[in-house]
């Protein structure tokens, strides 16, 4: 974990991803240097893991993706996670990733759903870690989005200890994506109720080992880049939820390693607006998301 200002946090890092324009132009141009030195920046900025993602062409190109993996694991030592739904491509990902080159650590399969489940019948031949997706349950043989605390809660305990008792898989082996939501459109309380969920997990003893997660710049999402105290409302954000949700365990981030992350104190701005917010619903929900940019 990196101590970051506060929190003690495992950071993904999430640049290796096409969903950067200038990631993109280093795939586009099979650009591996390029794409090695962006590795390296990462984990010199405190990276403990790199996640890869080369978006589509990972369908129709597995050769570019085991070339850009072992070319990531010559230059940096962490860990890789691998960020595909296809069973196909992360065996290619797995078969090409060599745990020796990163101290012997496990690469982590991003991500499995109760719906996704076949992803585990490659745990027999490989060793790795998970991200287990809690937004989602199967229910009657059917994905149904979870929305609130309780099944969310319910879903992750479920599939965690499924994970521990079907394949022996220690519970530190596993991270549990919250799914942090834009608040912009946010009229159901879906941040209170991962919030919510959040505490529940970190507080049941039989999940205790489990980590919490998620991508938080998702929370920020279409909003001014400024709050109406003149402070960076995205990052101030990110640092509001997680000083309401690291101390119940909330202690891994899918985001830039050199972002920085601190607590707020009670009277900042940004994190009152939040608190704020997280008591509305409805039509007052999207009345408090102005009061963040609008004095």
């Amino acid at each position: 974990m990196t101590q970051a200002n506060g929190f003690a946090l495992n950071i993904i890092g999430e640049r290796i991803n096409p969903g950067f324009k200038s990631t993109r132009a280093l795939f586009d141009n099979e650009d591996i240097p390029g794409i090695q030195a962006l590795a390296v920046k990462q984990a010199e900025a405190g990276a403990a893991y790199l996640n890869v993602n080369i978006g589509a062409r990972a369908l129709t190109d597995v050769d570019f993706m085991a070339r850009v993996i072992r070319a990531i694991q010559e230059v940096v030592t962490v860990p890789l996670s691998f960020d595909f739904p296809s069973k196909a491509v992360q065996e290619v990902c797995l078969a090409s990733y060599d745990p020796a080159r990163a101290g012997g650590r496990l690469p982590i399969v991003n991500s499995i759903t109760e719906h996704r489940w076949d992803l585990m019948e490659l745990y027999g031949q490989y060793k790795f870690k998970v991200i287990l997706m809690a937004s989602e349950r199967v229910e009657d043989g059917v994905a149904r989005g979870n929305k609130t605390a309780d099944e969310i809660y319910a879903t992750a305990k479920r599939a965690a200890l499924r994970l521990k008792r079907e394949y022996g898989m220690p519970l530190d082996d596993i991270f549990i994506d919250m799914s942090v939501s834009a608040i912009i459109a946010d009229t159901e309380s879906l941040n209170r109720g991962t919030i919510d969920a959040i505490k529940l997990i970190g507080s049941d003893l039989e999940l205790k080992g489990v980590h919490m997660m998620g991508g938080l710049s998702n929370i920020g999402q279409q909003l001014p880049p400024k709050a109406a105290d003149g402070s960076d409302l995205k990052h101030a954000l990110e640092n509001a939820f997680l000083t309401l949700t690291a101390p119940h365990g909330f202690d891994t981030v899918l985001g830039t390693p050199w972002r920085g992350y601190h607590p707020l104190p009670e009277e900042d701005y940004v994190f009152a607006a939040y608190r704020n917010f997280l008591e509305q619903t409805g039509t007052n929900a999207l009345r408090a998301v102005r009061k963040f940019y609008r004095a």
